[in-house]
């Protein structure tokens, strides 16, 4: 029989990560423009139905399926899932040798990681981004770049970056907060600047809607990265307290650091903190000690601030809802310190962080992998979204009009605060 102590977990964890995709959609519903709430919130809610879609039919397979043989590509033995209920037949007679649930679980589980991920992409874009272009960059997103990435980091014997490489990625540094950040960033490039960026004060119009949203996230990411241990033991717990306590430090770091440069903390800032801690972890989560989660939490949000504020502004790229300087940004530091305070007794290769062991192998394999990333989504990237781009009249903004308007009559018909249409 199979561990049903286990089987239950990860059934748990595959809804608790389920639940951050619309919990997403009110951290960034609440971040947007009153006059685009419905639609930062619908691109996010459209991701689910998109995923739920491209991942059974393909996505898994192209991720999970075949042999190993390729190191970036599953293969095509799974197209559609056909046969899984003839699979849970066959493993109600005999459990696999080794499995401690299902195989079918892994198809949900690992089908809300690619949710939250190309969720995510969406705040990069948020008000001025055509509805049908988004969406179909985001389902073509979901079958050519994301499933390839997965494989080469999480693909097993003979993967790329996770095995032929070595990197660690516990739970998604590269798989999840890299890819879908720098995709924010080069969509954002594609379509442009929103109208008056640089001039006027973009300001959150529903703090409590950010609220709600971070704390959601924030719940189901304990589902996100306690599950990648893919078992109930002691590792899963490590995961669930290093995500704890990261988050915990990154969120007072975050407050001190706008207390120091704007005289103020304030709770959007707080919660972007509590982000912040969780992309940084999210790479580590089950290979260090918690005190090590604290130090991840303490660096990273005086690096995304920086990113944010700073950098954003320098370079002039407008990412909206800060994508890039939040995820992209958190996942490379959480990646990168991943080969500093990997305990060696639990790497998943024969290297430990450099902190314990004085070699710098992981580190410099944390690097690679994460440089093979970056290569492998930015140009993936800019091919699909120039593709895209064409085909919706070499444009993927609205007309000017419409971004004035607000894209959520303008695209959808209908306002979060009907009372409020032109006031915004």
């Amino acid at each position: 029989m199979f561990d049903t102590g286990s089987t239950g977990f990860m059934i748990v964890c595959a809804m608790l990560v389920l639940l951050m995709t619309p919990g997403l959609a009110f951290f960034y519903g609440g971040l947007s423009r009153r006059k685009n709430v419905v639609n930062a919130m619908i691109m996010v809610f459209a991701v689910i139905g998109i995923v739920a879609i491209t991942w059974t039919l393909c996505g898994w397979s192209f991720a999970y399926g075949g042999d190993g043989s390729i190191p970036f590509f599953g293969g095509f033995d799974q197209i559609g899932c056909f046969g899984v209920v003839q699979g849970v037949l066959a493993e109600a007679q005999a459990v696999p040798e080794g499995a401690v649930y299902p195989s079918i679980v892994d198809i949900v589980f690992q089908m809300a990681f690619c949710m939250i991920t190309t969720a995510i992409i969406t705040g990069a874009v948020a008000g001025r981004i055509k509805f049908g272009a988004i969406c179909a960059f985001l389902a073509v997103w979901t079958i050519v770049v994301y499933p390839p990435l997965a494989h080469m980091v999480w693909g097993g014997e003979g993967s790329l970056i996770g095995d032929a490489i070595g990197a660690l990625d516990f739970a998604g540094g590269d798989v999840v907060h890299i890819s879908s950040g720098l995709t924010g960033l080069i969509l954002c490039l594609i379509a442009g600047k929103r109208k008056g960026f640089g001039m006027m004060s973009y300001r959150p119009h529903n703090v409590p809607f950010v609220a709600l949203g971070a704390t959601l996230l924030w719940f189901g990411w304990f589902g996100f990265n306690a599950g990648s241990e893919f078992a109930a033991d002691g590792v899963a717990a490590l995961a669930l307290v290093n995500t704890v306590v990261a988050s915990g430090s990154a969120l007072v770091s975050w407050m001190v650091v706008e207390r120091l440069k704007v005289g103020k903390p304030t709770l959007v800032g707080a919660a972007t903190g509590l982000v912040a801690g969780l992309v940084v972890i999210t790479p580590a989560a089950g290979f260090v000690e918690p005190w090590a989660a604290i130090v991840m939490g303490l660096i990273v949000s005086p690096v995304c601030y920086f990113a944010i504020s700073f950098c954003k502004k320098k370079l002039g790229y407008d990412d909206a809802l800060d994508a890039f300087g939040c995820h992209c940004v958190g996942g490379i530091v959480g990646g990168v310190l991943t080969g500093l305070f990997c305990v060696p007794e639990l790497s998943w290769t024969e290297f430990g962080g450099l902190l314990y062991t004085g070699d710098p192998s992981l580190l410099a394999s944390q690097v690679l992998g994460i440089l093979i990333t970056v290569v492998f989504v930015g140009v993936a990237d800019v091919v699909l979204g120039l593709i895209v781009k064409a085909a919706f009249g070499g444009s993927l903004r609205v007309s000017e009009d419409k971004e004035a308007a607000g894209l959520d009559v303008a695209e959808h018909g209908e306002s979060a605060y009907p009372a409020y249409i032109g006031l915004d």
